[in-house]
């Protein structure tokens, strides 16, 4: 792969110039871009008992929100993907920005739940925009370091917010949730639209759309699987299950932490201590796992990761009820948790192939919409009617059978395209 790689960067860099033509270049920018919309997702935690006692809001109600906004990031992505393999990053991170800087800045002034609805949910689109070209580029420039780049940029979105958790708390503690809303709404948009001039695709590896007529019979001999052939495949479907399984644990931890914290007797400075926490395991993690898998295969380290998360969950409702292990627990969770950003995007190119990479990811992606719908909503809805020790033990289960998943994955051959076979124009597999 060397041997591609380095002519590959010297067309960039003849294309693109110098800076722009750098992959390295590209990967720090998008990972500024998810950086940018971390807080969307894993500081929300800290805003929701303000937002209660504001407003007098149940926690189901409030937690409606977080489902929303995770449903509009993810099962837009197929969507968005298309549009980013056919036309690039660009003009999308742009948008991205305005959704982000007027969605998470409106959430300061709302004052109805619908209103809280609306603008989490614009804030949760333009945090798709970013999210499915920010993984678009990293497979794209890295395909030599798939898992590495992968881990790199889903880092920033898991552990972006670990500098601003402090900084946020010490806001909503001294000024309110207004204010915290308002000032990193208005940064986090106005950093976007600086990376959104900066993105670009490789030269090489542009949408097959694109290509000219000519080239079209040869190209269709290297493409990869596009969305509609991809959801034919038994391997899709495996993956996207493992990923709602694996997504709602984590997603449910991600936004319950401070109801969680609270009802048990957890000190607000161990929250803090714990949110900070799981924002630095969750991005190492995601580096950790990353890399592992580039060495030692996606699914044996999807296995060995999963069937951990399972049981760091699993011991959360006992054990977390002393601050200092729930700090711990916190911590392995989201060490364990977070690499399922960094496997999936690889584990789906490494199947699916490149061409179509943002669409495809992005129909992947979109089971963690169903992740935010059970980890949020549900969730609180469970903890009401059951209490928390059900929710974090189905959670716990549910990772275990992502990690058997692993292992099933791993046992089956490769798709290949009907065009790469002779017969009826059904999918086939190879060793």
């Amino acid at each position: 792969m060397a041997l591609q790689t380095q002519p590959a960067m010297y067309d960039a860099r003849e294309v693109y110039g110098p800076f722009l033509g750098n992959r390295w270049v590209q990967l720090v920018s998008a990972i500024i871009g998810m950086i940018m919309i971390a807080n969307l997702q894993y500081a929300w935690t800290l805003f929701v008992p303000p937002l209660q006692e504001a407003f007098g809001w149940k926690l189901p109600a409030v937690q409606l929100g977080f489902t929303l906004f995770i449903m509009f990031e993810t099962y837009t992505q197929p969507v968005e993907g298309y549009l980013l393999d056919r036309f690039g990053p660009k003009i999308f991170f742009t948008v991205a920005g305005i959704l982000v800087g007027i969605g998470w800045t409106a959430l300061a002034f709302v004052k109805s739940l619908p209103a809280l609805y609306f603008f989490y949910a614009l804030a949760g689109l333009g945090a798709g925009f970013v999210y499915g070209g920010s993984i678009a580029v990293a497979v794209r420039w890295f395909p030599d370091r798939r898992g590495l780049a992968s881990g790199l940029i889903a880092a920033g979105f898991g552990g972006g917010s670990a500098p601003f958790i402090p900084i946020i708390g010490k806001i909503l503690a001294t000024q309110g949730y207004a204010a915290a809303f308002l000032y990193t709404g208005i940064l986090q948009g106005f950093i976007i639209l600086i990376v959104a001039q900066i993105l670009r695709y490789p030269p090489w590896e542009r949408s097959h759309s694109t290509h000219s007529t000519r080239d079209k019979t040869k190209q269709d001999e290297k493409r990869g699987f596009a969305p509609w052939e991809m959801i034919r495949t038994p391997h899709f479907w495996l993956i996207y299950i493992m990923f709602i399984f694996m997504a709602t644990g984590g997603l449910m931890v991600t936004a319950q932490t401070k109801p969680f914290a609270k009802d048990v007797g957890i000190a607000a400075s161990f929250v803090i201590m714990g949110v900070t926490a799981d924002r630095i395991s969750n991005g190492l993690g995601r580096i950790l796992w990353g890399a592992i898998s580039d060495k030692f295969g996606r699914e044996n380290t999807m296995f060995v990761a999963y069937t951990l998360n399972a049981i760091f969950i699993a011991l959360m409702p006992t054990l977390g009820r002393n601050p200092w292990l729930f700090v711990a627990l916190i911590f392995c969770i989201m060490l364990t948790w977070g690499e399922i950003y960094s496997l999936f995007p690889p584990a789906t190119a490494d199947r699916f192939g490149t061409t179509y990479a943002a669409s495809n990811y992005g129909v992947v992606y979109s089971a963690k919409g169903f992740g935010g719908i059970l980890g949020g909503y549900v969730a609180a809805l469970l903890v009401q009617a059951a209490g928390w020790s059900l929710v974090f033990y189905v959670s716990a289960l549910m990772a275990f059978l992502a990690a058997l998943g692993a292992l099933v994955l791993r046992s089956m051959p490769k798709p290949v395209l009907p065009s790469m076979k002779s017969g009826d124009g059904g999918f086939t597999t190879q060793a």
